[in-house]
């Protein structure tokens, strides 16, 4: 459900998914002081709250309440940013949570919605956005993905390679996307202080409150910089974070599955 189409500002419009709380509404606060008008979603009523917040830094803002795991609602995110008649000049596909816990404990329908968020709903709105934008010549997408699509992920054993399509995902359409006057941005945070890992369950491993996490306001900070200058990628936090990065693309798999074990595994 969304609210009353604002009249045309002469600003750029800009779309933010998951933009209640987290990177994704550090994202969309960016977009509101650089001058951007916003159709600003999230699953909870909390982004009325949001969109009072990025009002208050200028923006005209249409805030949608929608699941996106669900094709309906992906579908009235689109509609509410077709309904303003106006271009979209910028698209955050940022949307995504994970689930913790061994996988012969998690439960299955709850694993298929979040492929159908981190995956389905990524693929649906990018149609919508990059047709759009491919038909008007013009136009950024940054796609949130993850440090996570870098390694297999146990005990988020369905998260990790739900962001290694993403990521893949985000690179192909770039380069599709090349002669449209459209780029694409992949984001690749580290772990990062909001309420991700919590709302995973992951309250009681490695990744729980006693952890150095990065800003999510710093991460936001780079993964709006690097849309705008049409950079393919960039990795979220410190340099700590970045090193992590490299560092992926050199140990084996295997290594890398047996410490995120370590560290996301349940404590008893």
């Amino acid at each position: 459900m969304s609210s009353t189409t604002p009249r045309s500002s002469g600003r750029p419009l800009a779309l933010v998914t998951g933009a209640s709380a987290g990177i994704g509404y550090e994202l969309a606060r960016l977009f509101a002081r650089h001058g951007y008008d916003l159709v600003a979603t999230g699953r909870s009523g909390n982004i009325h709250q949001a969109a009072a917040a990025f009002e208050k830094d200028g923006a005209q803002v249409i805030p949608v309440q929608a699941d996106l795991a669900d094709y309906d609602g992906v579908e009235a995110v689109w509609q509410a940013v077709h309904a303003t008649g106006r271009p979209l000049a910028a698209a955050v596909l940022n949307a995504g949570r994970s689930i913790a816990g061994s996988f012969l404990d998690t439960d299955l329908d709850d694993e298929l919605g979040l492929i159908a968020l981190n995956v389905t709903s990524v693929v649906h709105l990018a149609k919508r956005v990059a047709r759009h934008m491919a038909a008007n010549r013009s136009g950024r997408i940054l796609i949130t993905s993850s440090l996570s699509a870098t390694l297999p992920t146990p005990y988020e054993t369905v998260y990790g390679p739900s962001r290694a399509f993403t990521r893949m995902f985000a690179l192909a359409l770039r380069e599709e996307l090349k002669g449209h006057g459209v780029s694409v941005t992949t984001l690749l945070p580290g772990a990062t202080d909001s309420d991700f890992h919590a709302r995973a369950g992951m309250g009681n491993t490695a990744f729980g409150a006693g952890m150095k996490k990065n800003s999510r306001a710093q991460v936001a900070r780079q993964g709006f910089k690097a849309m705008l200058a049409g950079r393919a990628q960039v990795v979220g936090g410190d340099s700590a974070t970045k090193l992590t990065y490299v560092k992926h693309h050199i140990l084996p798999e295997t290594r890398k599955a047996a410490r995120h074990a370590r560290m996301a595994k349940p404590r008893p």
